[in-house]
């Protein structure tokens, strides 16, 4: 998968969204899309990169997946989700590599929340259904970041099907399964009191 002989393979100065100019993008800040330079949607319309877009943003060891939801930015710039930041242990102005990639439609995910407070939310479900729209990828190790009533969820991706290191899930049945939330402890059982003899 992905595009044959030279592919898209270039290096960025990184930015956390919140340092664009304009409008506050919350879901940009709260998915998985990546906002690149206007030269980049040149340079992969003339390599025939398949649809949809999907790169693998590199820096040293770590690395995961990324949509791209608009071509805005300005030359040399990458506008990153906060969360996409952290698990790339960067800082504003370092540079990433961002290379284009092909991922298998994924079936399955296994997630776990950082926090109880998650376990509030009444239908978690349809909530994790509707924020992953803002997603195109989802990759192993992951701690993705969701927002629901003004309120940041961080949601660690624990395991994938097909089995490797990222998925797309663009137009595809996600069959999601819920690990217990960091911090969650089983209810303990009441042992009923014994009648007490008089």
């Amino acid at each position: 998968m992905g595009s044959r002989g030279g592919g898209f393979n270039e290096q960025y100065r990184c930015y956390s969204v919140a340092m664009m100019q304009g409008n506050e993008r919350q879901n940009v800040n709260h998915g998985g899309k990546i906002i690149l330079p206007q030269s980049a949607l040149a340079k992969l319309a003339s390599l025939h990169i398949q649809y949809p877009m999907l790169f693998e943003l590199t820096r040293g060891s770590q690395s995961t997946h990324a949509g791209v939801l608009e071509f805005i930015a300005e030359e040399g710039r990458v506008y990153l989700p906060h969360w996409m930041m952290k698990t790339l242990t960067l800082s504003e102005g370092d540079l990433v590599t961002v290379k284009s990639v092909g991922l298998p439609l994924g079936s399955f995910v296994k997630i776990q929340p950082q926090s109880v407070d998650f376990l509030d939310i009444s239908d978690p479900k349809a909530v994790l259904e509707n924020a992953l729209r803002n997603f195109s990828t989802l990759t192993v190790g992951d701690n993705i970041e969701i927002s629901y009533n003004e309120k940041i969820y961080g949601i660690l991706v624990m395991e994938i099907k097909p089995p490797g290191v990222g998925i797309s899930i663009v137009e595809t049945d996600l069959e999601v399964d819920f690990a217990p939330p960091v911090g969650y402890q089983e209810p303990v059982p009441v042992p009923r009191g014994r009648p007490i003899m008089v």
